[in-house]
Parts: structure tokens; sequence; C-alpha cells
């Protein structure tokens, strides 16, 4: 009997099951893709847990440490810290200003062609971070069921599902099925990680197997070094603070205290996540040191008891969903409220947005299966996308907080900055005389709004008018 096999295909079932009885509820394009506004702080966490907790937080992490150690889990206190930041001080505000995609909420302030703008960024960002999960969802279906799946296999059947329960279901489907999905992933990966530190008798044992130039493998600092820790945490809370997929939750919210409880638990949930999947990269390394960095996770986690060993993995696949749907949605979402609906008609009905909603998870879904094939890297490829939130998150920041220094010029002048800055960095390597990315985007973002507000003396309409 193929025990990991069965419990994949019981897995499956329950997520189209979940997704067929959201559809009830997804008939209309808010209860699609905001759940109708009803979300109290429990399905908020839920939800915020999902999105962090997908391939990036678990088998990304634990590819990392495959490599740096144990340091690898601050990506996921970033998250965290991010998350609780977001939830105190910026997700009430966000359901109380009752818009529903990011581009929405700044043209109110800085017209048309910062909207545009900034549903090209969001996509390019929720795209990748959808192609990463598809291929954190191929790696675990590949070392669950090897004799079924190959890598390429994997991919393909993670990017069907994927795609398939975020169109049947939306943002009511993902809620739910993160009732189970978080249930399950914390339980397995507690219990895959205390059951293979005594497999191994002992983490003074896995010490002594790793290779004798990786001393450090279990400092909680060393391998990454301050200075990548930082640049976590100078990605994440940007990150959190503005991608649609993430801040569409804080607007699904049923009212502003149950969007910011919600975050701020998710913080909490969160963090300890991390560690343990860096903790499980670097048993893989003492356990197969010549396994593939990426694969090392799910290898480990099968040398286990096969009932936990299936659990665990079909829970990590099934985790990946939430991620992937959330992005998907968030891309979608702006394609057919931002563009459909805004430029191309706005007289479009509520029936024909959700059907242009619908086929843009189609449409974005495939694109980012064809991506997923030409990326390498799941924690550094994310960190290189996710860098462009820093202009977002400036911009909506100032604009709660600091409208007085905004001019209606700042949105698409910004914008503009950040992704050229994102483009000349991917393009020409002789630029990169900082150490990341995000550095260089918070210092062009910052530059230009500055210069913008020294020298355009049109002031945006304050939030409160």
């Amino acid at each position: 009997m193929n025990i990991p096999l069965i419990i994949i295909l019981v897995y499956i079932f329950i997520l189209f099951s979940i997704s067929l009885i959201s559809r009830k509820y997804s008939q209309t394009n808010s209860g699609f893709v905001l759940a109708g506004r009803q979300l109290k702080t429990p399905l908020i966490m839920l939800n915020v847990v999902g999105i962090a907790i997908g391939g990036a937080s678990t088998i990304g992490v634990s590819e990392t440490a495959y490599k740096i150690g144990l340091s690898a889990g601050w990506y996921n206190g970033a998250w965290s810290v991010a998350a609780i930041l977001v939830g105190y001080f910026l997700a009430g505000k966000y359901r109380a200003a009752n818009f529903t995609t990011i581009a929405e909420f700044l043209e109110r302030y800085y017209g048309q062609n910062c909207s545009i703008l900034t549903v090209l960024a969001q996509i390019i960002i929720q795209v990748v971070v959808t192609a990463l999960q598809y291929i954190a969802g191929g790696s675990i279906l590949h070392a669950l069921l090897p004799e079924v799946f190959t890598f390429e296999l994997g991919l393909l059947t993670s990017a069907i599902v994927f795609v398939t329960t975020t169109f049947i279901g939306g943002l009511w489907s993902a809620s739910i099925s993160n009732i189970l999905n978080t249930t399950l992933i914390y339980f397995g990966i507690i219990m895959a990680t205390i059951a293979c530190v005594s497999a191994q008798g002992g983490l003074s044992n896995i010490t002594a197997k790793l290779p004798a130039n990786s001393p450090q493998m279990l400092d909680f600092f060393a391998g990454a070094g301050t200075a990548t820790i930082i640049t976590w945490f100078s990605v994440m809370i940007p990150m959190v603070a503005s991608l649609q997929g993430v801040i569409q939750v804080a607007s699904s919210a049923i009212d502003t205290a149950s969007a910011k409880r919600g975050y701020m638990l998710a913080g909490v949930l969160i963090f300890p996540m991390g560690f343990l999947s860096a903790l499980l990269g670097i048993i893989a390394r003492a356990t197969f040191p010549n396994a593939t960095a990426t694969t090392a996770m799910p290898l480990t986690i099968m040398s286990l008891d096969p009932l936990l060993a299936g659990i665990t993995l079909a829970a990590l696949w099934a985790a990946d969903i939430s991620t992937a749907c959330s992005m998907l949605l968030g891309a979608s979402t702006m394609l057919s409220q931002d563009i459909g609906k805004k430029i191309i008609n706005p007289n479009l009905s509520a029936k024909a947005s959700l059907t242009i909603t619908r086929v843009s998870v189609l449409v974005l879904g495939s694109i980012a299966y064809f991506l997923a094939g030409k990326v390498s890297g799941i924690l550094s490829t994310i960190m290189i996308g996710l860098s462009l939130t820093a202009a977002f998150t400036l911009l909506m920041v100032a604009t709660l907080y600091f409208p007085s220094i905004c001019r209606k010029s700042s949105g698409f002048y910004t914008l503009l900055a950040g992704l050229l800055t994102l483009f000349i960095w991917q393009l020409f390597p002789a630029v990169r005389i900082l150490p990341h990315l995000i550095y260089a985007e918070w210092l062009v973002c910052i530059s230009v709004f500055t210069l913008v507000a020294i020298f355009d003396k049109n002031k945006i309409v304050l939030p409160a008018e």
C-alpha cells in the first residue's frame, strides 16, 4: 500500500471539495476576491499565515539552511516582524480605506498613470512569487512519490491544482482550506523535526556528521550574517505592507479591529516555522550530503514513518496553494478591476468582471508555470522580485501618515524610478555597488519622492477630505 499516494489523493479530493463548497459564496466578484469583506480575526490570521508559510518559508528556507545553517530561519523571522508591524500600523487603516486593490487606492491621490504602473509592477511580482510556489510544489511531489512524479511532472501537477482551486473558489476557498492546511503543517513540521532529531541521535550527532568546513551551521546568526538578515527585514516589511496579494486579506476583514488583530496574531505564529524548517535543512545536509538543496527537506521528511512523512509533505504542498492562491487572486483582481473595469470598459457588469477575474487566474497561472522552469534559488529569486515593494510602501505610508509631503506626481515618478532601478540592476551588473537591490530601491525611491515634494507644489487631496 502506497501511503503517501493515498494521502496526497485524499488531500487533493478535500481541496477540490472545499473549492466547490466555496463556489456558492463566490458568485460575485467581491465574494470571489474579498470573501464579501466578511472575514473575522481567525480567518484573517490563517490567511496571513497561509501566505507566509508557503514554498519560500519552508522549502526555500530549508534549501538555504542546507548551505548556510540555522540562520536561514530569520527569513520567517522577518516575515513575522513585518506582519506584526503591518497589523499594528497599517492593516486597520487599509480596511477603513475600503479599497479593493492598491492601484485603486493610489489612483485616488496620484491619478491613472500611477495606477497603470502599479498594476504592471504588482503583477510582475506576484507572478514570480506564484512561480516559486510551483517549484516548491514540484519538489515536494517528486520527493513524496518519486516513482510517480518527476520534478517536471510534479511542477505541472502543482500548477494545475493550484490554479484550479483558485479558479473555482477564490478567497473563500483559500480561507477555509487554511484551517486544514495550517493545522496539519504545524503538526507535521513540529513532529517531523522531533522525529528527525531523535532518529539522528540528537543535535550533537547531527553536528558531527556535517562537513568539516561548516562548524557554525547551528548558530542563529553566523551562516547568513548580519547584513543578509537585515536585508531580509528590509525586503519583508515593505512586501507585507504593500503587496496586493497580502494586503487584500486586510481589505477582506469584517472590520478594522479584525484586520489588525489577525495580522499581529499571524506574526506570532509565523516566527518558529522558519527555524524548524532550517533545522530540517541542516539535518538533510548531514543525512543527504549529495542531494540538491531544493529536494533536501522533502527527502529528510520522507525518511520518517510513512504516515507522518505523507501527512507533513502533503500539508507542505497544500500550504503552497495558500500563497499561490493569494498571489494569483491579487494579480487577477488588478487586471479585472484596474484594467478591465476602469480603463477598457467602465460599464463592465459584475458578472463580466467576475469572469475576467477567473480568466485572469488561468492566464497568469499559465505564465507563472512557464516562468517556473526558468528560475533557480527560491529565496534569492523572491528577494529580488519583492524589492520592488519598497516604492509602494513609501507611497502608502506617506499617503496615510504624512499626506502634507505628497504631491499628485509623487506616485507616478516614484514607481517609475522603482521599476527602472529593478531593470537596470538586472541588466547592468556594474551598477551593483550596494549589497542588495532593496537598498538601491529605497535610496532611489526616497530621493525621487523627496525631489518631487520640493519642486511640485500640487498637493494631493488629504485622505480626511
